[in-house]
């Protein structure tokens, strides 16, 4: 750990991007301890007496990012992914809160885990770590977990992770105590009894690979089911990760009859498609699938709409051997901390979305729903911060990123934008040429 800095360092000659307002304009910011001090146009060109200058050289500042699904391997699974390899990747792709999913080993299902997790972090890792909490005891989907309990230890939301909770009785229940707490229940909706043997989206493509499909209704049932349970309880729901047309008229449905409900999506439903699966490539086998182009093109849409709240990174590490087999056997799920924003920036690139737009969905937006002092660039709130030069052009290294596993669906991919600072609580943790 680096000692603390006794002077303000001066963000100068920057420009500066607020996703409340969604205006860049030149600006500066004073950082004082692990606060934001003082934002405003004249930081720009000013100079602060007793302070450290940091030259931005004309780039943009942003709250940094804050990714509300990853799969962190520790405790239990260290070989996948630590909390120090982990932050590092984030710290290099611009996120400076990861919310840890509970499906390590043991499972975060009790305040003792939640609280070892949180001191660990501590020790290790240079960015935050929050945690998402067990909705239920081992993420079983048998009984409810002690959801006041696990408020109290520091969790910020209750999930199992990639596992749906198949018995409506007990997510009725989960959904009724969660709002005593007013804490959001964050559900994977996906049927495994319809998934069945599935490893790709159902339709001719699949076919023409002769692999067996998971069709949309694996997630539209249970996401009407779940969206039932809400009108019944009145709980928070969120939606990790939805990836079809279908589930997407069900999400506005609930939105206009005022229910608490949110939805996610992750980078690699916005950019990818099925096609992309191409030969087989195992780094593409996602849970839920990589569905068709219009499918796609639907989830864009929802996000410039706002019908889906939050763009996650979806982070599920999976090292060499359980990738390097059949595509119908391997494990799903890919890294995406390092590269979440600059595929993000692809859309803007590509005049899909707007810059604010993305940076609201990953930084703003999850940050509400989780009721964290994050994903805005004001006074008196910690000072999260990154700097982008969107027009850096990479390609992306495998070998060259930071989380252990290097299951990347980017690899070789062209990317234009890089993160080239990023501060977290009033400390550099990263710089960059």
């Amino acid at each position: 750990m680096s000692l603390e800095r006794t002077r303000p360092i001066h963000l100068a000659n920057a420009h500066l991007m607020d996703p409340v307002t969604g205006l860049i304009a030149p600006g500066g910011i004073l950082v004082e301890g692990n606060t934001i001090r003082e934002v405003s146009p004249e930081l720009a060109t000013a100079k602060v007496s007793f302070s450290e200058r940091v030259d931005c050289h004309g780039q943009l500042l942003l709250p940094g990012l804050v990714d509300m699904r990853a799969f962190i391997g520790e405790p239990g699974e260290e070989y996948r992914e630590t909390l120090r390899s982990a932050s590092l990747a984030a710290a290099h792709g611009g996120i400076t809160t990861v919310v840890a999913q509970p499906n390590t080993s043991p499972v975060i299902d009790d305040p003792a885990v939640v609280d070892f997790v949180q001191r660990r972090a501590r020790d290790t890792a240079v960015v935050n770590i929050r945690v998402a909490a067990a909705l239920t005891k081992g993420c079983r989907g048998q009984e409810m977990s002690e959801i006041g309990l696990l408020r109290e230890a520091g969790a910020v939301a209750v999930t199992d992770g990639d596992k749906p909770v198949l018995n409506a009785q007990v997510m009725r229940r989960a959904l009724t105590y969660a709002r005593l707490f007013d804490m959001p229940v964050i559900h994977h909706p996906e049927d495994p009894n319809l998934v069945g043997e599935g490893v790709m989206n159902e339709g001719e493509f699949a076919t023409r690979m002769g692999l067996p499909g998971i069709p949309t209704a694996a997630e539209t049932i249970m996401l009407e089911r779940d969206i039932r349970l809400v009108e019944l309880t009145g709980g928070r729901y969120h939606a990790a990760l939805v990836s079809c047309r279908e589930s997407l008229e069900v999400i506005r449905r609930a939105k206009e009859k005022g229910l608490p409900v949110t939805a996610g999506v992750s980078i690699n439903h916005l950019t990818l498609n099925e096609i992309d699966i191409g030969g087989y490539r195992t780094y593409l086998k996602l849970a839920p699938p990589l569905r068709g182009e219009e499918d796609r093109l639907a989830l864009v849409e929802a996000l410039n709409e706002g019908l889906i709240d939050v763009v996650v990174s979806d982070h599920n590490p999976q090292d060499v051997e359980t990738k390097r087999q059949t595509f119908a056997e391997c494990a799903p799920g890919a890294i995406g901390l390092e590269t979440l924003l600059a595929a993000g920036l692809r859309l803007v690139e590509a005049g899909q979305v707007s810059l604010n737009r993305l940076i609201e969905a990953t930084s703003l937006a999850p940050a509400r729903l989780l009721g964290l002092p994050a994903g805005q660039l004001a006074k008196g709130l910690p000072a999260d911060i990154i700097l982008l030069d969107p027009d850096m052009p990479w390609v992306v290294d495998k070998a060259m990123l930071h989380s252990k596993c290097k299951n990347t669906p980017f690899d070789e991919a062209r990317l234009s934008g890089k993160v080239t600072m990023t501060m977290v609580g009033g400390r550099i943790v990263q710089t960059q040429a």
